[in-house]
């Protein structure tokens, strides 16, 4: 999750005296902690959503404490959905958490702020080098999420006589048609105040489709100088979006809701479909009576199976930690425990990515169609990455991915072209690489 909003120098201050809390094992361990009696407290930057709460992370913080006596977890709650810009406000102020979670680790690593990760620590993960900078890994890949897949109501599907979902880009417009012809908006699509992050969706879809499909490594090719944003390859994709809020497809108003909200406005049958990444399965599955969900990924010009997805998610930890070693046993500790990677299944549709995990019994069918979907797409290879999610080598500088979903917003509203948008991001990423 993202966000452009940025906290000002005393909403910063106040923010970090407030999200700290002690939690986990017992003990007094000062800020740099006793590393050389196995005693210490390690900071650990978390962050909260309607899935994931705080007795969420408060239970599983007291579960990998217990397996690494010695270490006090103080934690620290980041105050919005950019974390990665509340870590660098963090970090700039000399106080970079020695442990994080879901925070790419793209700029930390190239300054020398992370200690990677050996083979021997990754030896349980399905994907162990995923997202490499410089040929090492810095953030744990525990968990994978197709992101998009487009979550849809199968009782307007059935009101606008659509027996089917699309197989091709052509009936996925068709069906849209209907649905408009209906009085039914065909997408849900948000991305309002802090939460520009959300708009993305239908861009990263058409890049996996349009742009990856053809070319895998196509952004690490302009992190080469190899390729444009303006180049035909990424603005047909871009095209697409801007063709299906023109045509009404989109409701653009719904660009003014939150996060929360936009998934509401689905739930609340304010639109057929719902682009989102593949956590929505676990809410899809706690549904109200008459909300009747199905999924399908984005389809492709000619009907073949592309789904953009992204593996890694987990921890983090600082090369400045007062214990780097025990930073890392905790941190596989939590990562490692099966009751906190069932309770993330259960409540947040987390596909993990762990040798010999086994998912809960009795998950509802949205979820289990969306892993379906996945598995199908990795025995056909046909998984792409996920457009400004990618955290390794040729992914996206710094805070560009902030700037993108303000371009798409742009996009959406018809500000743009998708021409204007590929020159948009050839200049934001010139000035974050200077």
């Amino acid at each position: 999750m993202r966000s452009r909003t940025m906290l000002s120098a005393l909403a910063f201050t106040a923010a970090l005296a407030l999200s700290g809390c002690a939690a986990g094992a017992s003990g007094n361990g000062s800020a740099q902690g006793d590393g050389s009696k196995g005693k210490v407290t390690l900071t650990f930057l978390t962050f909260e959503t309607p899935n994931l709460t705080a007795k969420y992370w408060d239970d599983a913080i007291a579960r990998a404490s217990d397996e690494v006596p010695g270490v006090t977890i103080k934690k620290l709650v980041a105050p919005s959905a950019d974390r990665v810009g509340y870590a660098k406000q963090l970090a700039a102020s000399g106080q970079l958490p020695d442990i994080m979670i879901a925070v790419s680790p793209n700029g930390f690593a190239q300054a020398g702020q992370l200690a990677p990760w050996t083979d021997a620590e990754l030896v349980d993960f399905v994907s162990p080098h995923s997202n490499p900078i410089g040929g090492k890994v810095y953030q744990l890949p525990y968990n994978t999420q197709p992101t998009p897949l487009v979550y849809y109501n199968k009782s307007d599907f059935a009101a606008a006589g659509i027996k089917a979902p699309p197989k091709t880009y052509a009936e996925l417009l068709d069906d849209s048609a209907k649905l408009k012809a209906k009085g039914i908006n065909p997408f849900v699509v948000g991305g309002g105040g802090k939460d520009t992050w959300a708009d993305m969706y239908p861009l990263i879809s058409t890049v996996a489709t349009d742009t990856y499909k053809q070319t895998p490594d196509w952004l690490a090719q302009k992190a080469a100088g190899k390729v444009k944003f303006t180049d035909p390859a990424f603005t047909k994709a871009a095209a697409k979006v801007a063709a299906l809020a023109k045509n009404g497809y989109v409701d653009t108003a719904g660009l003014s809701r939150s996060y929360a909200d936009n998934e509401q406005a689905f739930r609340d049958n304010k639109g057929a479909m719902y682009p989102m990444g593949s956590w929505f399965a676990a809410s899809a599955d706690a549904k109200k009576p008459g909300f009747d969900v199905g999924v399908f990924p984005w389809p492709s010009d000619d009907g073949s199976l592309v789904v953009p997805a992204y593996t890694g998610g987990g921890m983090s930890v600082s090369s400045k930690a007062p214990n780097v070693d025990l930073a890392k046993k905790w941190a596989l500790a939590f990562m490692l425990d099966k009751t906190s990677l069932d309770n993330s299944v259960k409540s947040d549709g987390a596909i993990i990515a762990l040798k010999d995990y086994t998912p809960p019994s009795g998950m509802g069918p949205v979820y289990t169609e969306t892993v379906r979907l996945y598995q199908d797409a990795a025995k056909q290879n046909a998984i792409v990455n996920a457009f400004s999610i990618e955290t390794g080598d040729g992914s996206m500088p710094a805070g560009l991915a902030d700037k993108a979903a303000a371009g798409v917003a742009d996009l959406i509203n018809g500000e743009k072209t998708a021409g204007q948008f590929g020159s948009f991001l050839d200049d934001e990423w010139a000035k974050a690489s200077r």
